[in-house]
């Protein structure tokens, strides 16, 4: 079957000839099968997996069916983070210039008074985030009677983030003859439940269902301790030396100690997350694209759906909460057929995570290891190097590490034990009786305790200090 051309599918010449201009020659899957569609009218519930190309497969049909000599909003597309709104209106803007159509952004964060007098100007169609644009709709800053088309990007996380009831109003201001279309990259329950409630004779579309992650993405992990997982993910970037990687964590309140750390180990470092102000995170998003940032720390809803081009790594330095977010995260490199890379950081405890995303993303994902600058399979390595204790362990730690016992608690029941594992074996030669048995340490007291608390983390220029004042 020969590869359909964009005239094919019913793009007029002017959007051609933007695609050409932007190097974009043939459509993807996605683009292939919606366009037509949304062209002839129907509602449409489109999954694709991330990367795909479907932000210009809703964006091109809207585009050209609006009317730029009407004054009024013809259309709206919600997104549910501000990153990813601001993300599509770069794209409309590119491709609404010549059509003479006008693009206006309304997303939380940013000034409204400004958002309100940009009204003014007109605008065909408005992209933003559902809690913005229903504000100004209870304000009645916003008409929304002649809006004839209306997309929900990434609409699974729209619904979980809660903004179903947003949606809903937003919905009811509209004309009855409104076309509605979801795309996403996953399609969980939720998903059929509106499709039900708000569409009329849904064309359902899936692309590759049974590939949900791109075939060009290298997927594996990483087993270590929670401790050693800085430096594990320090180790990692050293090797593969990425212009840019993407890392991230389920929870806000860690990505400020994973920043001071990779910071101190000379990372050019910045973060994402949901609490920061929309400025910071437009400046923080503008330097990573731009190479000034190596490492972007960030949530699973501050990142989601954004399109970093050429990213070629994402680490997970806690695993992701299920498939579908393992998905999303994946979905950031290896984007329209680039090569990339995804590594997970995980514990011991957590390998079945690991099995379940195989078993229900159909994808190799082996455990690897890091020996002498390059990945490799656990088996692969040297007996000594596989059987070698953690070196932060202490030497009793280590003798009894390879058994199952129940851990000392304090000092008298470690001297206990080594006063047992100190016996001659039966049949062991006798020890060198020049040699004094070593004497167990003392338990630490409660000062010291707490000053070992303290320096946990902390810079050498602070123990030093610590220690000095200690000893005075």
């Amino acid at each position: 079957m020969s590869q359909k051309t964009w005239n094919d599918l019913g793009i007029t010449k002017a959007l051609g000839d933007k695609l050409e201009a932007n190097n974009i020659k043939v459509p993807s899957a996605i683009q292939a099968e919606a366009i037509p569609t949304l062209l002839e009218g129907r509602d449409v519930s489109a999954r694709s997996q991330t990367g795909s190309g479907k932000t210009l497969a809703y964006l091109l049909p809207m585009l050209q069916q609006l009317k730029p000599t009407s004054g009024a909003i013809q259309a709206i597309i919600l997104a549910p983070t501000q990153e990813l709104a601001m993300q599509i209106v770069r794209v409309a803007e590119g491709y609404a210039e010549p059509l003479g159509l006008r693009v206006q952004q309304l997303i939380g964060g940013a000034a409204m008074k400004r958002q309100i007098e940009k009204l003014k100007l007109r605008p065909q169609i408005v992209i933003g985030t559902p809690g913005r644009i229903h504000e100004l709709l209870k304000l009645r800053k916003l008409k929304l009677s002649e809006v004839r088309h209306i997309v929900i990007d990434e609409a699974d996380q729209v619904f979980e983030l809660g903004s179903t009831r947003e949606v809903e109003t937003i919905l009811f201001a509209m004309s009855q003859e409104r076309q509605l279309a979801f795309f996403s990259a996953t399609y969980p329950d939720v998903m059929a439940r509106f499709e039900g409630r708000w569409m009329k004779d849904t064309v359902r579309i899936q692309i590759a269902p049974e590939q949900r992650v791109s075939e060009t993405i290298d997927n594996f992990y990483v087993v270590c301790d929670k401790r050693d997982k800085p430096d594990a993910a320090r180790r990692i970037v050293r090797m593969m030396k990425p212009e840019s990687a993407l890392l991230f964590l389920n929870i806000t309140e860690n990505i400020a100690n994973w920043e001071a750390k990779l910071s101190y180990e000379g990372f050019s470092v910045e973060t994402l997350y949901g609490d920061s102000d929309k400025q910071r995170r437009a400046a923080t998003l503008a330097r990573f694209r731009e190479g000034k940032t190596q490492l972007l720390l960030a949530t699973d809803v501050a990142a989601r759906g954004l399109d970093i081009e050429g990213l070629p790594l994402v680490i997970n330095l806690e695993p992701p909460i299920d498939a579908d977010h393992y998905v999303h995260r994946a979905g950031r490199t290896g984007r329209m057929g680039r090569k990339g890379t995804v590594i997970s950081l995980i514990t011991p405890q957590e390998r079945f995570i690991m099995d379940k995303f195989r078993k229900s993303l159909r994808i190799e994902l082996p455990e690897k290891a890091m020996y002498k600058g390059e990945f490799v399979a656990p088996s692969e390595l040297p007996s000594k190097v596989a059987a070698r204790p953690s070196p932060r362990r202490t030497p009793e730690e280590q003798e009894v590490s390879t058994r199952s016992f129940v851990a000392p608690k304090n000092s008298k029941e470690w001297e206990s034990l080594l006063k047992e594992e100190r016996k001659p074996k039966k049949g062991a030669a006798k020890p060198d009786s020049a040699a004094p048995s070593p004497r167990p340490k003392p338990a630490a007291t409660k000062q010291e305790r707490l000053r070992d608390k303290k320096d946990k983390g902390a810079p050498k220029w602070l123990k030093a200090k610590r220690e000095n004042q200690d000893n005075q």
